[in-house]
């Protein structure tokens, strides 16, 4: 059960909690082959309260530099920065499992310095593991942080934190080469001890044969339906922004309703319609 008290008289942002007890690691690694995962992308305490009953984990992810902070990419975003947004994630929820995504640089230099890094993450958070990008050569880093007790997500395929490296944000997996690439990079981060992985950006036969060769849940994204589960920037699903990536399917326009709404709030104040009588103070009698 949560352990939290919020006090819910003076801040619109602590709505009283509905007790319910929150999901575990080996919960979500047992999932492999059974139920479907549920996963979205949060960054505010508000956006994580509402998702939280509907969803099995919470990626607090390194994309939160272009969503929140309007970057050009994820390689500007700070371990400070992700440690701010995964504690407001957490503070929110209380069903879903919540990973914290280790920005670049926190971690690639060596598992001493990722170590530190995580290790910051989990005390200054609360969250219950945290994700890292790279195949065979960080399995090292992986092995490494689980053997210490820090639950670690892994991700392959697309990562945007090597774009340059990549080119671009193109499906990978195409070319026979790259294909068992990537392959030998998620058995490689299963066998080093990761709960689960994402699997980016790859083509759909991929996603299936990267699904059958570990023992952990594969979460897809612009992957494959026959993977253990599925995670997309909620945000882009939701409809906030004009462009999406083709793999996101937009289930509402938020944009569009947000943009209504404003529009008809402008309208009322330039009439002096609102605030009317409703929305203001009578003098004391």
């Amino acid at each position: 059960m949560s352990t939290y008290t919020l006090d819910t008289a003076t801040s619109r942002a602590n709505p009283t909690p509905a007790p319910m007890k929150r999901l575990t690691v080996p919960a979500i690694r047992n999932r492999k082959g059974k139920e479907p995962i549920v996963m979205l992308t949060a960054y505010t305490t508000r956006m994580a309260q509402l998702l939280d009953p509907h969803c099995d984990v919470l990626l607090v992810g390194d994309s939160l530099g272009q969503v929140i902070y309007g970057l050009p990419s994820t390689l500007p975003v700070t371990l400070d920065m992700m440690i701010a947004h995964g504690a407001a994630v957490v503070r929110g929820s209380y069903h879903s499992v919540v990973i914290v995504d280790m920005p670049f640089g926190a971690y690639e230099a060596s598992p001493e310095r990722a170590f530190e890094s995580a290790a910051r993450v989990l005390a200054q958070t609360g969250a219950a593991g945290v994700k890292l990008e790279g195949g065979t050569a960080m399995a090292p880093i992986v092995e490494f942080l689980t053997r210490r007790g820090i639950p670690v997500m892994g991700h392959v395929g697309l990562t945007p934190q090597a774009v340059n490296a990549l080119g671009g944000y193109g499906a990978r997996g195409r070319s026979n080469a790259e294909h068992a690439q990537i392959l030998d990079d998620a058995r490689a981060i299963a066998e080093a001890g990761a709960f689960g992985i994402v699997a980016e950006g790859v083509v759909e036969s991929l996603a299936d044969e990267i699904t059958a060769a570990v023992s952990v849940p594969v979460i897809g994204i612009g992957a494959s339906a026959r993977c253990d589960g599925q995670v997309l920037v909620a945000e882009d699903m939701l409809g906030l922004f004009e462009r999406t990536p083709r793999f996101v399917k937009r289930y509402d326009d938020l944009a569009g309703r947000i943009s209504a709404a404003v529009e008809a709030y402008a309208a009322e104040v330039r009439s002096r319609d609102f605030p009317s009588a409703e929305q203001v103070y009578a003098a004391r009698d």
